[in-house]
C-alpha cells in the first residue's frame, strides 16, 4: 500500500502527522506492525486471541495513547478485542481510530471490541474516529463495541466521530457507573449516499451520585439511514441526560428512540430529541453575504457537528 495513504489515513483518524508521543499501537491489515510502551503505560500483546491490553499505572498524568487501526486489504475481516485498564487516580488520554482504504469489490470490515476498566477517581478521554475511502465497489463496515465499567469518583469524556466514507456501522456502547462516576459521550456521525448507521447506548446508573449526558449531532444526506437509540437506567439517586439532534436532508431516514428507566424515586433522567432540515434563514443569511448554496450548506453542517 502506498505510504502516502497511510500517512493521510493515520492523520484523518488519529491526528497523526510525525513519531507519536506517548504509547503507541499501530495494527494494519489484522496485524499489530509498530508498537511502544511507556515507563507508565505499558501496551502487552494478548496470547489468546487477536488484541491487547493497555495497562496505566496508578497515578499516570497527562500520559497519550495511539492505538490507530488501518485496513488497506479488500476482503478482510478484522476483529480485534483491546483492554483499557486504568490505575487509580489515573489522568490519560486514548487516542483511537480506523480508517478503512477498499480500492477492491470485496467488503471490508473492523470490529473491534474495547473494554475499559476505570480505577477510583480516574479520568480519562478516549476519542474515536472512523473513516472510509477507496475507488472500490467494496463496502467499508465498522462495527465498534465499547463496554466501560467506572469505579467510584472515576470519570470518562468519550468522543465518537464518523467523518465520511463508511458504508455501515452498528456502534454499541455498554457503561456501569459506581457512586459519583460520570460520564460524557458525545456522538457526531454523517452518512450520505445508501450509508446505514445504528447506535445503540445503554448506560446503567447503579452508585448515588453518578451522572451521564449523552449528546448525539448527526447528519443524513441522499438515501442513507439512521438510528439513535439510548437507554438511560438510573438504579440510584443519580443523574442523565440524553439530547439527540439530526439534520435530515434529500431522502434520507432517521429514527431517534430516547429511553429512560428510574428505578429509585432520587433518579432524576431527562431526554431530547429533535429532527429537521436545515434553518432555511441561515441558508438566506449566508447567501446574501455571497455564499452559493453549497458553500452555505457546507458551513451549516461543519458547525453543527463541530
Amino acid at each position: 500500500m502506498n505510504q502516502a495513504i497511510i500517512e493521510s489515513m493515520l492523520s484523518t483518524i488519529a491526528g497523526i502527522t510525525g513519531k507519536v508521543e506517548g504509547a503507541f499501537n499501530l495494527r494494519q491489515d489484522g496485524k499489530g506492525v509498530q508498537r511502544y510502551s511507556t515507563e507508565n503505560v505499558k501496551i502487552i500483546p494478548k496470547e489468546d486471541r487477536p488484541g491487547i491490553d493497555i495497562l496505566v499505572r496508578p497515578g499516570t498524568k497527562g500520559e497519550s495513547v495511539h492505538i490507530p487501526v488501518i485496513l488497506t486489504e479488500t476482503g478482510l475481516n478484522d476483529l480485534v478485542y483491546n483492554d483499557f485498564i486504568i490505575g487509580e487516580g489515573a489522568d490519560v488520554t486514548i487516542i483511537a481510530g480506523c480508517g478503512i482504504h477498499n480500492d477492491g469489490h470485496a467488503k471490508s470490515e473492523h470490529d473491534g471490541i474495547h473494554t475499559f476498566k476505570i480505577g477510583k477517581n480516574a479520568h480519562i478521554r478516549y476519542v474515536e474516529k472512523h473513516y472510509g475511502e477507496g475507488e472500490g465497489t467494496g463496502e467499508r463496515v465498522l462495527n465498534p463495541t465499547t463496554i466501560v465499567r467506572m469505579d467510584e469518583g472515576s470519570s470518562c469524556e468519550m468522543e465518537m466521530v464518523q467523518i465520511a466514507g463508511v458504508s455501515s456501522t452498528i456502534r454499541k456502547t455498554d457503561a456501569e457507573l459506581q457512586k459519583n462516576a460520570k460520564l460524557l459521550i458525545t456522538e457526531r456521525l454523517m452518512t450520505h449516499d445508501n450509508q446505514s448507521a445504528v447506535s445503540d447506548v445503554v448506560i446503567h446508573l447503579n452508585g448515588e451520585g453518578a451522572s451521564a449526558q449523552v449528546i448525539s449531532r448527526s447528519v443524513a444526506k441522499d438515501s442513507s439511514e439512521q438510528v439513535f437509540h439510548p437507554i438511560a437506567q438510573g438504579n440510584a439517586p443519580c443523574h442523565a441526560h440524553i439530547q439527540c439532534d439530526t439534520i435530515l436532508m434529500d431522502n434520507a431516514h432517521v429514527r431517534s428512540i430516547p429511553e429512560i428507566e428510574a428505578n429509585h424515586s432520587d433518579a432524576a433522567i431527562i431526554h431530547e430529541a429533535a429532527i429537521g432540515r436545515i434553518n432555511n434563514e441561515q441558508m438566506l443569511k449566508l447567501e446574501t453575504l455571497g455564499l452559493s448554496e453549497a458553500e452555505a450548506e457546507k458551513i451549516i453542517i461543519d458547525a453543527f457537528l463541530e
